[in-house]
């Protein structure tokens, strides 16, 4: 209120206390002449002033009424100034308390604190609630930090786990697989899976089998050496390699955007028992953390473990199937050799004792075996179609008057004359495997036949050769021959009668269990077995027995009761009427890794007890917050009740209040403001404010832009003219604020 309208009300209120002592006055003066029963004359007045000198009082009445309606108006406006000023100071406190209340529901603890006052407790309750807020906030961060990383090496670890378990059919797919979601799992650019090889001249060589997002041309053309660059030193160091400064054009991310050389590279040796079996390489333009270095390196260790199975299975069953095959062509093509040596023989002696038939059995013979004839000095005088046919001859003027040496390799014609002069000595005939010359140069074995035709005298005549054609046998023999040496060089190998006696054991059988060749022929299978396995061994040896394979792991104990783990296999061999003749037992050593099976449930088991703890940790800091929530509840219950008091003085308050939200709605109408647009608050409230008010036409714009939802509100702080209830334009004072209630935002108006 300014000092002009100030001055007015003062002028007013003087002017209304005098024409209320004349009032009073006038009353007195007529209930004085009423009760003296006298005329009102000036002259009748001026007797009643001599007769009292009290009535010059009542003659002062109107300048007396005038001072008590002055001063009583000036203590009226003094009193009402400091209570508007009081319930402003209030007002803001509230506000200020409100939107340091929101601030804090939102978890804005940022914000600055309200200045403390001894007489508001409210204050002081809610900047401790922030300290507390504060630190619990902090407190919960760390921990779900810590969380999220546990959780995060746990399901990284599980994904990579059931990967290692599932895709082990082919290496390449297996690579690709692993290198790829490592890529993704660590949100890095790039990846390559490197495997350690043996090149044609056994030398160790490192080779990219699968990548991601590579620039595979950089080891397309050539593989890396042992100790060469990055990959080789990795390698060759068995140690991890983490760099943050990375060589130009080591490699380069490509992108659409370009192509860009890589902040970070980490290169991870897979190792099992201090053998490097392959190398991860992944670049990246982000720092890996610690904990994202140890996991990959523990990736990089169960990566390891597998390939190392996979190869080592791979190897044995592949050999094993091998030599179950071999050995059973083997045997039956041994059985049939020796079924047509058999034949040979008994036609042989059927041949001497049947001179007659000779010529018959010749003719059949021809049909069926190679056949020739030379004489005493080895010159070959006839040969049958298949001896031509082996042998690669055309027609007999090939071969007619030449000598045998022909048709033997000059490394064994040594001891084959040996075998030639006994025969034209009339010695006894040979019989057995022998080599051939071709008329290409290539060998021909056979199952042959040299004897001596005698004349009648007991002279030798000539020399007859009868042989079959056993060349792809003895390939195939001479194969199985290097193939079981290489099982004997890279496996256990033994071999058991169906009872479990040992037959036969190689020399890493005998070095591992450290036994003597001179203590095999009393040793059993049931002697190297711990005694309480007997039991399951036994089943296990019936099963082999009626012709099921058995693969597994399996504890055996040496010479000296040491305990040693073994991946077996063990199948049985039949003979000639398909009746067991023996087990062979395969097997490779496993023990360091069953010890580290072992490392690794133990430290499976420490996790689950530390996921346990964190557990019963995150129960208690539940029951903490829900203690806190109580108490939180507790507080803004205090607080409404506060607010609804103060709710009531804005209601009750002389300045005009009124809230408007930013959809148009109602939300708060005091008292002040009922008066002047004759509406009542229960009426209108929560109901858009365009339909609540008469006439707005008459209205300022600043007032109609708060109610009308459509258009921009006004903040600045101004004077406005309001219509009052007589239609009196009124100027008043404006001011319009904005608070934020969740979703929405609500205007207040206060106008003065």
């Amino acid at each position: 209120m300014n000092l002009t309208i100030q001055r007015e009300n003062y002028l007013t209120s003087s002017i209304a206390g005098f024409f209320t002592g004349l009032v009073f006055s006038i009353l007195f003066y007529f209930v004085l002449f009423h009760v003296q029963d006298a005329a009102f004359t000036f002259s009748n007045l001026a007797g009643f002033h001599g007769k009292s000198s009290l009535l010059w009082l009542i003659d002062l009445l109107p300048i007396i009424w005038s001072l008590i309606f002055f001063i009583a108006y000036r203590y009226y406006h003094f009193r009402k100034t400091r209570n508007e000023l009081l319930l402003e100071a209030e007002r803001q406190k509230i506000e200020d308390a409100l939107n340091y209340s929101e601030n804090l529901r939102q978890g804005k603890f940022s914000s600055s604190e309200i200045s403390p006052d001894s007489s508001n407790q409210l204050v002081s309750s809610l900047n401790e609630l922030r300290e507390t807020l504060m630190l619990n906030k902090i407190s919960q961060d760390m921990r779900s930090k810590e969380d999220r990383r546990l959780n995060w090496t746990s399901e990284g670890l599980a994904m990579f786990g059931e990967i290692l378990r599932v895709q082990t059919d082919n290496m390449e797919d297996l690579a690709y697989s692993l290198i790829s979601n490592l890529v993704k799992y660590l949100k890095a650019n790039q990846g390559g899976f490197f495997l350690t090889e043996e090149d044609e001249t056994g030398k160790r060589v490192i080779e990219m089998i699968a990548c991601h997002a590579y620039d595979r041309k950089k080891f397309a053309d050539r593989k890396i050496s042992w100790g060469e660059g990055l990959i080789g030193t990795c390698a060759l160091e068995k140690k991890t390699i983490y760099l943050l400064e990375i060589p130009d054009n080591y490699l380069l991310i490509t992108s659409g955007l370009g192509k860009a050389n890589p902040n970070v590279l980490i290169i991870v040796p897979l190792l099992v028992n201090d053998e490097v079996q392959g190398i991860i390489e992944i670049a990246s333009f982000t720092k890996f953390e610690l904990f994202q270095i140890e996991f990959i390196e523990k990736v990089a260790d169960s990566i390891a473990m597998t390939l190392s199975n996979i190869k080592g299975n791979l190897r044995t069953a592949t050999l094993l199937k091998e030599t179950q095959a071999q050995a059973e062509v083997l045997a039956l093509q041994e059985e049939k050799m020796r079924q047509n040596m058999e034949e040979l023989k008994a036609t042989q002696e059927q041949a001497a004792r049947q001179a007659e038939k000779f010529i018959s059995f010749t003719n059949s013979v021809n049909h069926t075996m190679v056949r020739a004839e030379y004489d005493k000095e080895g010159i070959l005088l006839y040969a049958n179609t298949k001896f031509l046919k082996k042998l690669g001859y055309s027609g007999n003027r090939e071969v007619e008057g030449r000598h045998i040496s022909l048709f033997i390799h000059e490394k064994d014609r040594e001891w084959f004359n040996d075998i030639w002069n006994n025969l034209v000595q009339g010695g006894k005939h040979f019989e057995g495997y022998m080599k051939h010359i071709t008329k290409q140069g290539q060998d021909l074995w056979t199952m042959a036949t040299y004897t001596s035709i005698r004349r009648d005298d007991g002279s030798v005549e000539k020399i007859l050769f009868l042989a079959i054609d056993t060349t792809e046998q003895k390939k195939q023999s001479l194969d199985f021959e290097g193939q079981i040496e290489a099982i004997n060089r890279l496996n256990l190998k033994a071999e058991f009668a169906p009872d479990g006696k040992l037959l036969f054991a190689n020399n890493l059988f005998n070095s591992t269990l450290k036994y003597h060749e001179n203590e095999l022929n009393r040793l059993s299978i049931f002697d190297i077995i711990e005694k309480k396995e007997i039991e399951s061994i036994n089943e296990v040896w019936e099963g082999v027995i009626t012709g099921k394979p058995y693969q597994g792991q399996m504890k055996l104990f040496s010479k000296y009761e040491e305990e040693k783990w073994f991946r077996v296999s063990l199948s049985s061999v039949n003979d000639m009427y398909d009746e067991v003749s023996k087990v062979v037992f395969l097997a490779n050593e496993i023990t360091n890794e069953k010890i580290m099976e072992s490392e690794s449930r133990k430290q499976t088991q420490q996790l689950k007890d530390q996921e346990e703890k964190l557990r019963l940790a995150g129960i208690e800091l539940n029951r903490k917050m829900a203690e806190k929530e109580a108490a939180w509840q507790k507080q803004s219950l205090e607080f409404k009740t506060e607010i609804d008091l103060y709710q009531d003085i804005f209601y009750k308050s002389d300045t005009l209040m009124l809230s408007v939200d930013n959809t148009g709605i109602l939300l708060f109408l005091n008292k002040k403001a009922e008066d002047l647009w004759k509406i009542k608050s229960r009426n209108v409230i929560n109901k858009p404010a365009l339909d609540c008010f008469r006439d707005i036409s008459n209205f300022p714009f600043q007032l109609n832009n708060l109610i009308d939802p459509s258009k921009a509100k006004v903040f600045e702080q101004d004077t406005i003219e309001i219509p009052d209830e007589k239609h009196v334009l009124r100027k008043m004072k404006m001011k319009i604020l904005s608070t934020p209630i969740n979703d929405r935002i609500a205007y207040t108006l206060y106008l003065q």
